[in-house]
């Protein structure tokens, strides 16, 4: 039976505040933790038993995996304290498993099960050693990129600063043999010091292996290394959600559009809801609320009276009361806003969006991109946010605050006015005497 083993043990520094908490592979996709989503997908082509390294905040992927047995499949798990790369994550494996072939998967990536299908399709097929997916790209400098030749692969470079004529971006899907721990264990750290795989690869390239690449539709892949991949990938999996509808939609709301419904939700009147659209279970949408396309909402959510959310994800137990708009945002779990809360999520110029990570500004190369927003966040009213900025968790924001700048966690940010008080001339008039006439 294929197994496939995903690396699951980083951290996803670049998606913080999302990750202060939890692991990257966690952060819920139209209703589902990407590993689920991940899972999912080769489950649906008949594939059952699973290997998961896991490493950063291991305890959230066990917990809500277990064994697997409630989703029907098969999980082993492989830990891998130290952090030392996605090689070094594969190496754990080596004795952990029998099969002489096997699948090896990252595990923050989004894939459809078409794409999934292509690979599978190359398994039995024993005339290469090695496969690597690959997808059409014009941004080369964010991936590994991969060289072919015939079909098969020639080179692989992590974020080259010159662009290869005819390359693609590693997709992060493999098909292995035993001999890739032999080519792991002769892998050295890279700049970064970290063992990476696609050094193995080339390893394994460089020992007579024939590396066949796998192309897959672009469409049907995205890599979350930033926090608006999520939001691509989130509408990419509302794309392919089954509409579904429980709890209580009253008469007078309207529902244009896929919409998936959770157990006990609610949907008061005057809503108006445009799908697709994913709601939690025991979620709440209060009456004249605007819920627009490409909008997940987790369990147990409050959308209080007069709200408009558009193309966001709001995790789990989190409030948005009253008259407040959230765009193009990511917002974490048990956050409480006041009312009149507001992101903004174009700029005024009209430029792309940069947001500020790892000290570092990244062009999001979206005209329009809201705010990332950790768990047990509250706001005062009246606060206002700017585009692309993040909120660390547990952060304290008073009323009337116009933030425009990055939060770090568990701080208090207030404002400060002057407040100056004159006494008014207060204009008296005689009884009986009106516009300087006696009556």
């Amino acid at each position: 039976m294929m197994r496939v083993i995903i690396l699951a043990a980083g951290e996803g520094k670049r998606l913080h505040p999302l990750t202060e908490n939890r692991p990257k592979h966690m952060i819920p996709i139209a209703g589902k933790p990407i590993i689920h989503q991940l899972i999912d997908a080769f489950k649906t082509n008949g594939i059952h038993k699973f290997s998961i390294v896991v490493g950063y905040l291991k305890e959230n992927i066990i917990q809500y995996l277990s064994d697997g047995k409630q989703f029907g499949i098969e999980i082993e798990y492989v830990f891998q304290n130290k952090l030392h790369g996605t090689a070094d994550a594969l190496a754990q494996i080596e004795n952990k498993i029998e099969e002489t072939r096997f699948l090896v998967c990252y595990g923050d990536i989004y894939v459809s099960s078409d794409a999934i299908r292509d690979v599978i399709k190359s398994y039995d097929d024993h005339s290469f050693d090695a496969a690597v997916t690959v997808v059409p790209t014009k941004d080369q400098k964010q991936y590994g990129i991969v060289k072919i030749e015939n079909g098969y692969v020639k080179k692989i470079v992590e974020k080259p600063k010159v662009a290869f004529p005819n390359s693609f971006a590693n997709a992060g899907i493999y098909l292995f043999e035993r001999n890739i721990f032999k080519e792991i264990r002769k892998t050295k750290k890279s700049p970064r010091g970290e063992l990476e795989l696609t050094d193995s690869i080339t390893n394994l390239k460089k020992s007579g292996s024939k590396i066949k690449s796998i192309s897959i539709d672009s469409k049907s892949w995205i890599d979350i290394g930033f926090p608006w991949n999520l939001l691509d990938a989130n509408k990419r999996a509302l794309l392919n959600l089954q509409p579904n509808i429980d709890g209580v939609i009253d008469d007078n709301s309207t529902i244009n559009g896929a919409l998936h419904t959770g157990l006990a939700t609610k949907i008061l009147p005057g809503a108006r809801i445009e799908g697709p659209v994913y709601l939690g279970d025991g979620s709440l949408i209060g009456p004249n609320c605007y819920i627009r396309p490409y909008t997940s909402i987790g369990r147990n959510v409050k959308i209080g009276n007069g709200c408009e959310i558009k193309n966001s994800i709001i995790l789990d137990e989190t409030k948005i009361p009253h008259l407040s708009y959230f765009g193009d945002s990511i917002v974490g779990e048990r956050c409480n806003f006041g009312a009149g809360t507001i992101t903004g999520n174009l700029r005024l110029d009209k430029k792309t969006v940069k947001m500020k990570i790892e000290n570092k500004y990244f062009d999001s190369a979206r005209k329009k991109l809201g705010i990332v927003v950790g768990d047990d966040v509250e706001t005062g009213i009246n606060v206002n946010f700017m585009p692309g900025i993040t909120i660390g968790s547990g952060s304290n924001i008073g009323p009337g605050v116009n933030v425009s700048k990055n939060i770090p966690p568990n701080v208090k940010l207030v404002l400060k006015q002057n407040i100056h008080t004159t006494k008014m001339m207060i204009q008296t008039r005689r009884k009986g005497v009106t516009n300087g006439r006696n009556r």
